[in-house]
């Protein structure tokens, strides 16, 4: 993967010679114009540049000097007034990427005394976390125990409290992201998105930089047995233009990034069978060509997250999420010469069938929480159906409606009930989405795959479980072209139901930044029909919002919404079902 290795770094050196600019004299970064800085933004730059030297063993890029950039950026980390375990961590394997000995690691040896001193204290600081921070702390070990700053090595107790953690929480084996403790002390837990796949990337890159290779050599094959639940979900995950992991938080450029560092890190490791390296290796190949055309903006040099036209978490400035793309361009450089070959090597067939797989994330007394992956080569269709946590963090990246940018797509940060009904019952409003109980798939009359499941007590939008109101059935069937979702919602004493809506964003792609490839509505849109309908509801004119800036994808802008409403009381009774079947057919199309 000769090619592919200098391709990486040839865009890894031009996005950093465009943002190295930003590194002030005192190491902080100057934000993008119209964007508030970050306290872990030195910590990121710091980690870039550290694979920029490991990857090439250069200490110049253009005239600034690397070791330079990384002391600074070390110590205005080490400065910040907010405390970050992210940016923390980040720098210190930056330091540590120029070598464990202190004697012979230049940015080591440009720090003065005090920020020495203060570097060691603020590794030695350990804060026990639920979620993917829990990481952080394996490469604040790792670097404390490789730099000599302490002769007692914590990286093996760490990382056996993370798979711990990863056990307690899920009985598949996935990482669950969703906060615990005081800080959320109702959270329901079960948050499994892409940051678990951060999580394994991170820990690994940690290992390979650690002193002690005996270490990594006994940590590894329990780490594999986790990652690989991870590793074996992906080629389900990838859609046939190559976009990767596209519900809960953080996705966007960040899903084909994660996912490209865990393959190629696997490869490396080999992880891979090698009757599954021509699969994972085109696998590899359509992530990175939709992360190269979709997010690079190939004539200036730099990664586009957010503009005009899309948007993407709070959590990640520009100038983040270009240092995290240059880091990353680098680890992909080097681990592809190691890995070798060529990413065309026997090319496997394309699937000609349609499937259904329900992968259980978490299946327990409590609640059961599930990915339903449904992908039809001939009609293009190609869904992910979330039942998980969002981690409560109010937007509609988890809900349980087929994803699938570009056909079926929310504006990022903004809750809103797409493609599923909302109840609003009393003061409450209910979502039949986070959780589930008896999680069922099977296949119907004409071979339609069908998965069905349970919600005993309705969850509200902001994932409070209300017991005594009701409860919720929830059946997808898919067939061919068509997703049909049929919803039962019955009550356990009289309420009175205020509304009944769903709201259907029709959004495109961005104009520019996209492959010819990927999917876009056709003329026939998404062929919505409600075959039933209990709560006599009525459709509204379109709203076009394609003014409004709040109204954008992390793939495009939604232009318009339809909505389906019923706004005037309805009596509920117990013992009677209320049904509402919403149908799709979607005209799945390409960009051209």
């Amino acid at each position: 993967m000769h090619n592919f290795a200098e391709q990486c770094m040839d865009m890894a050196r031009a996005i950093l010679s465009h943002n190295i600019e930003a590194v002030n004299a005192d190491g902080t970064i100057a934000p993008v114009p119209g964007e508030n800085p970050r306290s872990d933004e030195s910590g990121h730059a710091a980690l870039a540049l550290g694979e920029f030297y490991r990857a090439t063993h250069e200490t110049k890029i253009g005239k600034a000097d690397v070791a330079d950039l990384v002391a600074r950026c070390v110590a205005a980390q080490l400065n910040q007034e907010t405390e970050s375990e992210n940016g923390l961590a980040y720098a210190a394997l930056g330091l540590l990427s120029f070598g464990p000995s202190k004697d012979r690691n230049a940015p080591w040896s440009k720090l003065d005394a005090a920020a020495q001193e203060l570097l060691d204290k603020r590794l030695l600081v350990r804060t026990d976390y639920n979620d993917h921070r829990q990481a952080f702390n394996v490469g604040k070990a790792v670097t404390r125990f490789s730099l000599g700053l302490s002769k007692k090595d914590e990286t093996g107790r760490l990382i056996e409290r993370f798979i711990e953690r990863v056990k307690a929480n899920s009985s598949g084996g996935f990482c669950d992201d969703a906060p615990r403790g005081p800080e959320a002390p109702a959270a329901l837990g079960g948050c499994y998105d892409v940051y678990g796949v951060l999580q394994y990337v991170f820990i690994r890159q940690s290992l390979q930089l650690h002193a002690n290779i005996h270490l990594r050599e006994r940590k590894l094959p329990t780490l594999r047995t986790y990652a690989e639940k991870y590793l074996k979900l992906i080629p389900d995950l990838v859609r046939q233009d190559g976009l990767g992991w596209c519900f809960g938080a953080g996705t966007g450029a960040y899903g084909q990034m994660h996912l490209i560092s865990i393959i190629l890190q696997s490869m490396r490791d080999g992880w891979i069978p090698a009757d599954k390296m021509p699969l994972y290796k085109d696998v590899l190949r359509r992530l990175f060509l939709y992360f190269f055309v979709t997010y690079l903006d190939q004539e200036q040099g730099f990664l586009v997250i957010r503009d005009g036209e899309r948007d993407t978490d709070d959590v990640h400035t520009t100038r983040i999420a270009n240092f995290d793309a240059a880091r990353y361009l680098c680890q992909w450089s080097r681990l592809a010469k190691t890995v070798g070959g060529s990413l065309g090597d026997a090319v496997p067939a394309p699937a000609t069938r349609a499937t259904c797989r329900t992968i259980s994330f978490d299946k327990c007394g409590r609640k059961e929480q599930a990915l339903i992956v449904y992908q039809n080569p001939k009609t293009r269709l190609h869904v992910q159906i979330p039942i998980v946590s969002g981690g409560a963090k109010g937007g509609s990246d988890s809900l349980a409606f087929p994803h699938m940018p570009g056909i079926f797509d929310v504006p990022v940060g903004q809750y809103v009930p797409a493609f599923i009904p909302e109840f609003v019952i009393g003061e409450e409003t209910f979502t039949p989405s986070f959780y589930a109980k008896n999680v069922a798939t099977r296949i119907g009359m004409k071979n339609a795959f069908t998965v069905s499941y349970e919600q005993p007590d309705l969850i509200t939008k902001d994932e409070k479980i209300v017991p005594g109101v009701g409860s919720m059935r929830v059946e997808w069937e898919f067939l061919e072209g068509r997703i049909l979702a049929r919803y039962t919602l019955s009550v356990k004493q009289p309420a009175t139901l205020s509304q009944m809506r769903m709201v259907m964003p029709l959004a495109a792609c961005h104009s520019r930044y996209h492959l010819g490839a990927s999917f876009r509505l056709g003329e026939k849109s998404l062929g919505c029909t409600i075959p039933k309908d209990d709560f006599q509801g009525e459709w509204l004119n379109y709203e076009d919002v394609s003014q409004d800036p709040t109204q954008r994808t992390r793939c495009g802008k939604v232009y318009y919404y339809q909505t389906f409403i019923r706004n005037h009381p309805l009596n509920l009774r117990p013992g009677q079902q209320y049904r509402i079947e919403i149908a799709f057919e979607p005209d799945v199309a390409t960009i051209g």
